[in-house]
């Protein structure tokens, strides 16, 4: 801990992810250990931290099995790091790579480590499978059986629809409806045109395409599993083929679509956070500071619209402490869990009414367009879970450090109604 309660700066030093591959493509062998360790191995081999004792490495990922208990720790000891380097798992859904960076950071911010790394990954394709209810109770009650006979009488009770295992479902237990679902009731309730959905995604293409173009992604990503580049990208997209698109979700009356959503995906992404002086001692640059970060959580279940809406909460409570307007930054990273959400989100803040029902008696106002994820977002490298948070403050790491100053202002939304707002600074 600190003694002259004076808080450390929070440096991002570096950052590395793979690239993130749609479901059911290229890395359906590949498990979220596998993934991980391929992420935090490309840093490690870029800033040279083989064999070197960190203070701690923290993430997770949001589909876990009971055999990925300690994931991280797991990981690092396939890497090159000194083995006694801690770690520690956590998971708060498509947050969890912010929340991860946040929890290094703070330790930085105390004194109580030097240096970490923040991490995140997922896989909706080499997924856990659970069995049956009734034949997990079967099995349990076989295994406390005392006597052959009676092992017998329980195994006896097993059907063949017993044997139909379960994958993780993509819904909100409360609800029951997918984030793909809640976000339909949010699009009608704010009113978001699909014509405004597909151009946000259509340019999120665009946009990630040519930073491919002008190498701009060439130092964030190690190839892994034959893929060099996202293969979820799609360069020759247009408003016309998006538009062909039918909805998702709301079958007969929807707008939401697979062109103007992220799809479900693979991948895995890790940033190094340091104080500034161990960023000088090993001779590595601050590319940015982490200066402010808010959690929030909503009332998702009465209110089904506002599931991805925590963010309005984050991002006002975090601009009063920072003393900052919404128009002070140079650029905007909101990641693109759907178009509309995007587009709500930026919508409250705009109107003075839709913030009154946030109990906000002043809206933050309306950002320049042009400085809104200007290296695409999620719809286009789409969006495995928990390793977003890592390619979205990669990002807008390098961006600040590329123009030389300036703020960055990052949101994202996350199931359970929860969000996390970041500022980063330069």
């Amino acid at each position: 801990m600190l003694h002259d309660k004076q808080s450390r700066k929070v440096a991002v030093v570096g950052y590395n992810r793979i690239p993130f591959a749609r479901q059911n493509t290229a890395y359906t062998e590949s498990s979220i250990q596998d993934m991980m360790t391929a992420a935090l191995n490309g840093l490690i081999d870029k800033y040279k931290l083989g064999g070197q004792l960190l203070g701690e490495v923290a993430g997770g990922a949001v589909i876990k099995s009971s055999m990925d208990l300690n994931l991280m720790r797991e990981s690092v000891l396939s890497t090159t790091l000194d083995p006694a380097t801690p770690t520690c798992d956590i998971q708060q859904a498509c947050d969890t790579g912010l929340e991860s960076a946040m929890y290094i950071a703070n330790k930085i911010a105390l004194g109580q480590i030097d240096v970490g790394i923040a991490g995140g990954v997922d896989s909706t394709s080499n997924v856990p499978l659970v069995l049956s209810e009734h034949l997990k109770q079967i099995l349990l009650a076989a295994n406390r059986a005392k006597t052959t006979g009676d092992k017998i009488k329980q195994f006896l009770k097993i059907n063949l629809k017993d044997f139909s295992p379960s994958a993780p479902a993509n819904i909100e237990p409360r609800t029951k409806l997918s984030m793909g679902g809640h976000t339909e009731y949010t699009v009608k309730y704010y009113g978001i045109s699909r014509e405004a959905q597909d151009q946000l995604a259509f340019e999120s293409h665009q946009k990630l395409a040519k930073a491919y173009e002008e190498g701009f992604i060439d130092d964030m990503i190690t190839p892994y599993a034959g893929l060099t580049k996202d293969n979820n990208l799609r360069t020759d997209t247009s408003l016309e083929k998006l538009a062909k698109l039918k909805p998702s979700f709301d079958k007969e009356n929807g707008s939401l679509t697979a062109g103007n959503s992220t799809p479900l995906s693979d991948g895995a992404s890790c940033v190094l956070l340091a104080s500034e002086d161990w960023a000088r001692e090993h001779n590595l640059p601050v590319l940015a500071y982490i200066t402010f970060a808010e959690l929030a959580a909503i009332e998702y279940v009465n209110n089904k619209h506002n599931l991805l809406m925590a963010p309005v909460y984050a991002a006002t409570r975090m601009l009063k402490k920072a003393g900052l307007k919404l128009q002070d930054f140079d650029f905007y990273e909101i990641h693109e869990a759907f178009a509309g959400q995007v587009l709500a989100t930026l919508k409250i803040w705009e109107s003075a009414e839709l913030m009154k029902q946030f109990g906000f008696d002043e809206p933050l106002g309306s950002i320049d367009r042009n400085k809104l994820n200007v290296k695409g977002s999620s719809i286009a490298a789409a969006h495995p879970f928990a390793a977003t948070g890592g390619r979205i403050i990669a990002t807008m790491a390098k961006l600040l450090d590329q123009k030389g100053s300036g703020r960055g202002f990052i949101s994202v939304c996350a199931a359970g109604g929860q969000g996390i707002t970041m500022i980063m600074e330069k």
